[in-house]
């Protein structure tokens, strides 16, 4: 258990369905919870730790964890993951009982935003709120692609070395400098460190290729953001170049009670700068 100043942080594992996920959580436990979930192949700490003790600081007890393939969680064998996509809105679940929670309120990004839907969609009973940055909605079509320089980058993807741990870092770096906005300066010097130490702690990285898979994959069932009934709050950068603008503002007509924040010239990506407004939003929202 660590202490800073009024914000506590812990860590536990929860099991889940034969594996487990490793959990860190911020603030008091009395507090109403929040859950973040992190997008594709990232770990829990693509969750900036000051995004995570401010939102605590708003009154919050914030709990992130890592996905299965990723950080400190089961890995499993590249290119056989041994679960489903509806298995990682389980896991959701299964953090939620290892933290004796009733519901909670649900921050997803990217990947983690599609997991975010599926849980309230599939255990409605159990979600309070939703906040999905930078993601789109489920079974909404005619959505723009992303940019062209960006399929380029990523359709590179497919010549890299996913057993050379340099080859692969080279390629997160290119990523995330494809995936900054225009509002502030790129941070090639954070992101390097952060990717350095999301490798350094995982057993294993390239088997976190493994959620491509599960995005190809077939739906097991037709899932509808428009289905959603609680609140929904949209973050989104005007510049991604993944998800463009028009998915965020896609929620607003898709989901009855959703609302859009841009975030002016903001990427795919939390940049630090953006930390302070973003909390804010969330905060307001998940009351």
């Amino acid at each position: 258990m660590e202490w800073a100043g009024s914000s506590r942080v812990t860590e536990k594992s929860v099991a889940v369905k034969g594996a487990k996920l490793q959990t860190q959580a911020f603030g008091a436990p009395s507090s109403p919870p929040i859950v973040l979930i992190m997008g594709m192949m990232s770990s829990m700490l693509w969750w900036p730790e000051r995004f995570c003790r401010d939102l605590a600081a708003q009154g919050h007890y914030v709990i992130r964890y890592d996905q299965r393939d990723t950080g400190l969680a089961t890995h499993y064998p590249q290119g056989e993951p041994g679960y489903s996509f509806s298995d990682l809105a389980d896991d959701v679940m299964a953090v939620l009982d290892g933290y004796g929670l009733e519901a909670a309120h649900l921050v997803g990004m990217s990947m983690g935003g599609f997991v975010a839907q599926e849980t309230a969609l599939r255990h409605s009973r159990r979600v309070l709120t939703l906040t999905l940055i930078s993601t789109s909605p489920l079974a909404v079509e005619g959505l723009p692609p992303s940019t062209k320089a960006y399929r380029e980058h990523s359709a590179a993807g497919e010549a890299v070395d996913w057993s050379d741990l340099g080859a692969i870092a080279d390629f997160l770096r290119r990523d995330a400098a494809m995936l900054a906005g225009t509002r502030h300066p790129h941070d090639a010097e954070a992101v390097s460190a952060l990717i350095a130490r999301d490798m350094a702690r995982a057993p294993s990285f390239a088997s976190a290729t493994n959620h491509f898979a599960l995005v190809g994959g077939e739906e097991p069932a037709r899932l509808k953001a428009s289905d959603l009934t609680i609140a929904v709050l949209a973050i989104h950068g005007t510049s991604d170049p993944l998800f463009p603008i028009a998915h965020g503002e896609a929620f607003t007509k898709a989901v009855p009670n959703a609302r859009l924040h841009r975030i002016e010239g903001g990427g795919h990506e939390i940049h630090d700068r953006d930390i302070d407004e973003m909390v804010q939003a969330i905060a307001h929202h998940a009351t």
